[in-house]
């Protein structure tokens, strides 16, 4: 019997230890993916922020400025791409809509983002755009990849069309979940006026004829969970200008805005909540199984071998009997 088990826990010692590596780098990079249909929205707000009247065409101070971006996945174009693409693809069609404080629309700029449903890594096809404008990005937006590393990553900015780097700037705490802070400086960049713009009658073709252009700069800084890749805290400085042209009455520039705008409050939350529970299932098949069955499997192995031992160990001589006393004759 001790034979048979010892076979029966070597058996299961080795499908252990054979599982540990397969399910780090066979199953993980199958199963952690970024669903299809995955739906996100997120509020961001600059308070006391300058922003540009284009009745008056003269900047002033508002209360606050919004800032609503939401991410919809389009599982029908994910599946046309997939059928060419040979890979789980994820299609965005991601809107980021400014509005002041009187509720009415500062900008609307949709946007479509096709990336690779586990690396996040851009994949180009059809319909890839950044308000109607066809792009074809380089680098990471909106997420990390799993597994992030203290490094730099290249980061597609969709304001002026192009990548450029995001540098790791240190590990920091925050509310309790450990992140890799990252950090971007765009300098002063001619960007295209939004299609949709807030004075009805006025187009990016009309303000191109004034001679009037417009000009972006900002400091981008993320907070990122390095497990999921997932930023559970993000700020911009952000500023504009416009400059030059017919439009300023002789000025040179006008600020059409500025502010420090940040994730409200009930979002902070609600991300570092989520972010805390996707956490756990990327470390169930990065670390936990795979450490585990490594472990059961060592365990396993010693006791096999230990019932083995113990099955060949010699037996002690057999106990003699005592011979039958021969009568004693006088």
């Amino acid at each position: 019997m001790r034979r048979k088990a010892s076979l029966i826990l070597l058996a299961l010692a080795v499908f252990c230890t054979a599982l540990s590596p397969l399910v780090r780098w066979y199953a993980f990079p199958r199963l952690a993916k970024i669903p299809a249909n995955q739906y996100q929205d997120m509020v961001l707000e600059a308070k006391n922020a300058t922003l540009l009247d284009y009745g008056t065409m003269k900047a002033k101070t508002v209360p606050k400025v919004t800032v609503v971006q939401t991410l919809r996945g389009n599982v029908e174009a994910s599946r046309k791409i997939e059928k060419t693409a040979g890979k789980d693809v994820v299609v965005w069609d991601g809107l980021s809509y400014v509005q002041g404080p009187d509720g009415k629309m500062v900008s609307r700029i949709p946007e479509r983002y096709i990336f690779d449903a586990h690396t996040q890594e851009p994949v180009h096809a059809t319909g890839e755009m950044v308000d109607g404008d066809p792009v074809t990005r380089a680098g990471i937006e909106f997420k990390w990849p799993f597994l992030t590393e203290k490094r730099d990553y290249e980061y597609f900015d969709a304001q002026a069309r192009t990548t450029a780097p995001i540098h790791y700037k240190g590990t920091q705490d925050f509310r309790g979940v450990r992140v890799y802070y990252f950090e971007q400086t765009v300098p002063w960049t001619k960007v295209p006026f939004p299609k949709a713009m807030p004075v009805k009658g006025v187009t990016p073709r009309s303000l191109a004829k004034t001679g009037t252009t417009r000009w972006y700069t900002t400091v981008r800084k993320f907070w990122v969970e390095p497990v999921t890749g997932a930023p559970v805290y993000g700020e911009e400085i952000h500023k504009e200008e416009l400059r030059g042209g017919t439009l300023l009455g002789g000025r040179d520039k006008v600020t059409a805005f500025a502010g420090h705008v940040k994730m409200r409050e009930d979002y902070i939350s609600s991300t570092v909540s989520l972010v805390k529970s996707k956490r756990t299932v990327v470390l169930l098949m990065t670390s936990y199984l795979p450490w585990g069955l490594l472990l059961l499997g060592l365990l396993l192995l010693a006791l096999s071998l230990w019932l083995e031992a113990r099955g060949r160990r010699p037996a002690g001589p057999a106990p003699t009997e005592a011979a039958a006393p021969e009568p004693v004759s006088a």
